[in-house]
């Protein structure tokens, strides 16, 4: 590639800079290391402005591994994502496999498979991170077109490879793009491998000169395309997981589906997924369903946002007469739906309702597929910030239910370990519509899920004369009502975020462990604390929470001797502080609306005199 480095060199040498010797090396490092002119050319205009605030912002930090690995701004900068960082990341995660796989036999045999969304510069920092694999001797299984993020773990595992890296920032706005890590077992990386990962990274920052060989891309015999080995038999999975009545009912009943990928990959795929389970074709919102890195119809190509952004799909849907909707977010790795009511509106189920939905059609499945079903060895997972409604299921179903943190890193590698015990892993969801329906891929796929949502909705429209919100509601007469309530305040000032929380944990006259003990002036109690950013847990003995600590994010839970449970977390990849709440009714008590209105009423008070928006200047999420 040709370069504008020498030339920055010389013009380096000849400018003054700012006399902070941490910051001016830094400024040198970059320079000698970024062969990509743009970027380049933006640290040099910052030293010839002299804007060494901005400098030591992008410079002296550096992107680390987040709930979804990195992500960041596409700009000059150690602390933002462009090909320099990509090819470091790169650099880390080679030395770290080589490391954990001594064996150099391993390196051609195995391999890595590396996937890209249709972001900006996505396939390029795919492509860079494929050059330091193969100048390494390692197999490199490049995919040739976009694929969603399900398609790079369902790969590590099927080819038996090392590891698997996705580039993608999924539904973050256009500026954005991230860097996946799978690790050998198909799931996220999380400790050791994280930390083992990010110091490799620290001990391979200088490029090696061969890490921007583009000519290893040319005719290489460890460079391949996995994709004909990969979508055929992935979609065979796919069909597998339906018995042959499902299929035939699925062939038969006339539901038909309006589907929209926000700009993003997943519309090929869901042409493939449907009719190969005897789906009907979906009905594209032809403005969204082709990839596209400016999401012009959507700046927040992120389902979770609400009716806002499902606007285009509820506008073809109704003018095409068709009662359920599926949006994907930009990977397909998550799903949306709504469905109309018989008020005529569609009604966009939050991810709780659909983790609900699904975790029944999950053990619903498994009931009509297996020959001698055991429900006792069956297991489903949730994120802690997700509905407990799964765990009231296992209690009266008899299957095990896990609770993990919140980030499918940690429920894919539960599941791994359950499937290694000879347990049945039936369903995985989160809260922000991830979900997991089988493990034939150890991480959330959108794919997947919208063929067994489709599925399950022609099972209860023909089988059983019922809609989805009918069969939710059938769900809270035996498990019992489940009201959440997920949203959030924005805030991009990280001291202020710190002190909104310390503040929380030292409540009484600034004593350590001291938090509110009611909302309302007392009208409603606190009965158990939880904080997992420093491990404090009122509800055990020992005060020690069981959950693993996360020093890095901003996490305590509050529950109410009412049934009532709120957590107050720091996003990992957004400038969000969210909460989520819910409360968790008996199945005995049917006043369903006045619960729903105490809950209503809990989550405005907390909200207030938690996080206290209004005196600290936190901007509200706008509401549909």
């Amino acid at each position: 590639m040709c370069h504008a480095m020498p030339q920055a060199i010389c013009q380096l040498r000849n400018m003054p800079l700012s006399g902070d010797k941490e910051l001016d090396d830094q400024i040198k490092k970059w320079v000698k290391w970024d062969h990509n002119g743009d970027t380049l050319g933006q640290i040099m205009d910052a030293v010839k402005k002299e804007q060494w605030d901005v400098l030591r912002c992008r410079l002296c930090r550096r992107i680390s591994f987040g709930t979804s690995g990195l992500r960041g701004v596409m700009r000059a900068g150690f602390d933002s994502m462009n090909e320099l960082v990509v090819i470091q990341s790169a650099q880390g995660l080679c030395a770290y496999l080589k490391e954990q796989y001594p064996e150099e036999a391993m390196w051609p045999e195995r391999g890595v498979v590396v996937g890209f969304d249709g972001r900006y510069n996505s396939q390029r920092f795919a492509e860079l991170t494929a050059i330091v694999f193969l100048a390494n001797n390692f197999r490199v299984y490049l995919f040739q077109q976009y694929v969603p993020t399900p398609f790079v773990p369902y790969t590590v595992l099927r080819l038996n490879c090392l590891a698997g890296v996705m580039v993608t920032a999924s539904h973050n706005p256009k500026q954005e793009n991230g860097y996946k890590i799978y690790w050998t077992n198909g799931a996220q990386i999380i400790p050791p491998h994280d930390e083992g990962i990010s110091q490799a990274i620290l001990d391979n920052l200088k490029p090696k000169e061969d890490s921007w060989d583009e000519t290893v891309l040319c005719a290489n015999e460890l460079l391949c395309d996995p994709y004909n080995d990969v979508v055929p038999a992935y979609f065979d999975a796919l069909k597998k997981e339906m018995t042959c009545t499902l299929l035939e009912a699925n062939s038969k009943c006339q539901l038909t589906f309006t589907y929209t990928a926000f700009h993003g990959v997943g519309y090929p795929y869901i042409k493939l997924a449907f009719p190969k389970v005897g789906l009907k074709p979906v009905i594209p919102v032809k403005e969204q369903v082709n990839p596209d890195p400016e999401f012009p119809t959507t700046p927040k190509p992120n389902p979770e946002e609400g009716k806002s952004v499902m606007a285009l799909a509820i506008k073809t849907a109704t003018a095409k007469k068709s009662p359920v909707i599926l949006a994907n977010d930009p990977d397909a790795d998550r799903l949306a739906i709504a469905e109309v009511g018989d008020d005529k509106q569609y009604k966009l189920f939050t991810g709780n309702e659909l983790g609900a939905l699904l975790g029944w059609w999950s053990l619903e499945n498994y009931k009509l597929s297996a020959e001698e079903p055991d429900v006792s060895k069956c297991v489903m997972i949730a994120s802690t910030v997700s509905s407990k409604l799964l765990k009231c299921m296992a209690e009266i179903e008899g299957f095990t239910f896990h609770e993990t943190l919140t980030g499918f890193k940690w429920m894919a590698n539960k599941a791994a370990e359950e499937q290694n015990a000879g347990k049945k892993v039936l369903f995985a969801f989160e809260e922000s519509i991830g979900y997991m329906v089988s493990t034939n891929v150890l991480d959330k796929d959108g794919i997947s899920a919208a063929a067994h949502v489709a599925t399950m909705a022609c099972y209860l429209r023909c089988k059983k004369c019922m809609s989805l919100q009918e069969k939710l509601r059938d769900l809270y007469e035996k498990y019992g009502f489940h009201f959440s309530i997920v949203s959030y305040v924005v805030c991009r000032d990280k001291a202020l975020i710190k002190q909104i929380f310390d503040r929380l944990r030292t409540f009484d006259e600034e004593q350590e462990n001291t938090y509110p003990t009611s909302i309302l002036e007392g009208e409603f109690e606190i009965e158990n604390v939880r904080d997992l950013t420093t491990g404090y847990d009122s509800s055990t003995g020992d005060k020690k929470a069981v959950l693993p600590v996360d020093e890095s994010i901003q996490m305590i839970t509050f529950t109410f001797k009412n049934g009532f449970v709120i957590t107050l977390r720091t996003s990992g990849t957004e400038p969000k502080m969210k909460y989520y709440a819910e409360m968790c009714g008996k199945p005995e008590d049917k006043r369903w609306d006045e619960l729903e209105k105490t809950t209503r009423r809990m989550v405005e008070a907390a909200v207030n005199e938690f996080y206290e928006p209004e005196k600290n200047g936190l901007q509200r999420k706008p509401e549909d």
